[in-house]
C-alpha cells in the first residue's frame, strides 16, 4: 500500500524559497533558522519514507495583485504566467534527468514503472516517486489551443482558475466558465487531460461538471461543513462530482478543517482526528469511500506550524493508514482513500 498525494507545490518552492526537493524538510528547516518562512514539510527523503509514490506536482503561478506587493513573482500578463510557468516545468525535469528516483509520469508505461518499485518485498532504497504535472489557474495557457504544447512538455491536469482567471471564475472571484473556458475545457477533453475542479467558483464548477466530457477530480478541496467558504466544497457539490466519478483530495491545512483555526493558532487546536473526520464526511455524503483522497498542499504557502497536530513532513502522511483503520475502515477502503481513488482517475487519463 502507498500514497497518491493529489497537490504539492513543488517547484514553486523551489522558485520563490530556494527549497530544493532533493534536500529533507529537516535539512531545509536547519537552513531556514529565522528566515520567517513556513516550516518546510517537503523533501523526497521524507515522502519516501512515508511511502509516497506518486505526486501530482503543480506549477503555480500568482496572479499580481490588485493593491499592495506580494513576496513572490507574479504575473500581469499570460506571457509572464507562462515564462513563470515554464521554469518550474524546468526545475521538474532537471529533477527527473538529475536524480533516479523521480521520474515524470507522462504514459502509462511511466506509471507502472513506478508502482513495480513500490511492489511488496521492494527495499526502499529502490523505490521511486512518480511527478504527474498539474498546472494549477490556466492563465500559463496563452490560448485554449495552445495547451497542446503544454502537453507535449508533461502536463496531464489542469485547474482552470485559482483567483478568477482568463477562463473561469475562482477562489473569492464569483463568475463561470468563460468561452474561453469553455473552448478550453474541449481541448482538454480531445486530449484525454484530467479537469481539476479545486478553487473553481460554484458557478463555474456546476458548469464544468454538467459539460465537460472527460475525467475530473478536485485536487485538493476539503468539505464546507468545517469552514463554510467559497474556497470548499458544498455537499451538493461533493455528490455532483461524485455522480461524475470524480474524486475530490482533502488538503490538509489547519485553515481548510476549521473555523477556530487562525494563524499563530496552536496546532492542538485542530487534531489529527479532524482529518479522518473530513474524509468521513466525504464518504458519507457520497455513500461509499471510492471518491475521496488526499491532496495535502504541503508548502503550499503555509509551513508545519499550521498542520494538524501530530504532523511535521510529508512522512507523517502515512499516519492516515492507521488513523483509517482505528476508525473502523476496511483494508480496502483505506487503499482507494489513499491511492487508489485518484489513481483511478489517472490511468484513465494516460496514453498507452
Amino acid at each position: 500500500m502507498f500514497i497518491l498525494d493529489a497537490h504539492q507545490d513543488i517547484a514553486f518552492n523551489y522558485i520563490t524559497h530556494n527549497r530544493e526537493y532533493t534536500l529533507s524538510a529537516w535539512e531545509k528547516r536547519r537552513r531556514e533558522v529565522g528566515s520567517g518562512k513556513g516550516l518546510a514539510t517537503l523533501g523526497l527523503p521524507d515522502s519516501i519514507l512515508g511511502r509516497v509514490a506518486i505526486v501530482f506536482a503543480t506549477l503555480f503561478v500568482a496572479p499580481r495583485p490588485n493593491r499592495g506587493t506580494s513576496p513572490y513573482p507574479t504575473y500581469s500578463t499570460p506571457r509572464e504566467a507562462y515564462d513563470q510557468a515554464m521554469q518550474q516545468m524546468d526545475y521538474y525535469q532537471r529533477l527527473a534527468d538529475e536524480n533516479e528516483k523521480i521520474h515524470l509520469i507522462l504514459r502509462q508505461s511511466d506509471l507502472d514503472m513506478v508502482l513495480t518499485t513500490w511492489e511488496s518485498g521492494t527495499e526502499i532504497t529502490d523505490r521511486k516517486q512518480g511527478f504527474v504535472i498539474l498546472m494549477e489557474g490556466a492563465d500559463p495557457i496563452l490560448e485554449p489551443q495552445q495547451f497542446e504544447e503544454w502537453y507535449e512538455r508533461g502536463v496531464r491536469l489542469v485547474g482552470p482558475a485559482w483567483q478568477a482567471t482568463r477562463y473561469a471564475g475562482g477562489t473569492g472571484m464569483p463568475g463561470g466558465l468563460t468561452a474561453l473556458g469553455q473552448e478550453l475545457l474541449e481541448v482538454l477533453a480531445d486530449n484525454n487531460a484530467i479537469l481539476d475542479l479545486s478553487h473553481l467558483a460554484e458557478e463555474a464548477f456546476l458548469q464544468a461538471v454538467d459539460e465537460f466530457g472527460g475525467i475530473l477530480l478536485a485536487s485538493h478541496s476539503n468539505p464546507r461543513k468545517f469552514v463554510d467558504t467559497d474556497r470548499h466544497l458544498s455537499d451538493d457539490m461533493i455528490r455532483r462530482l461524485a455522480e461524475r466519478d470524480g474524486v475530490m483530495g482533502i488538503v490538509l491545512y489547519n485553515r481548510f478543517l476549521s473555523e477556530d483555526w487562525t494563524s499563530g493558532s496552536a496546532k492542538s487546536t485542530v487534531p489529527f482526528s479532524r482529518i479522518i473526520e473530513a474524509i468521513d464526511h466525504v464518504c458519507q455524503v457520497t455513500g461509499s469511500a471510492n471518491h475521496v483522497g488526499i491532496g495535502s498542499d504541503f508548502d503550499g504557502g503555509f509551513g508545519a506550524e499550521s498542520i494538524p497536530e501530530d504532523m511535521e513532513t510529508a512522512t507523517d502522511l502515512w499516519l492516515l493508514y492507521h488513523a483509517l483503520r482505528k476508525r473502523g475502515y476496511e483494508n480496502q477502503h483505506i487503499e482507494a482513500i489513499l491511492s487508489g481513488n485518484m489513481l483511478r482517475k489517472l490511468r484513465a487519463s494516460l496514453p498507452e
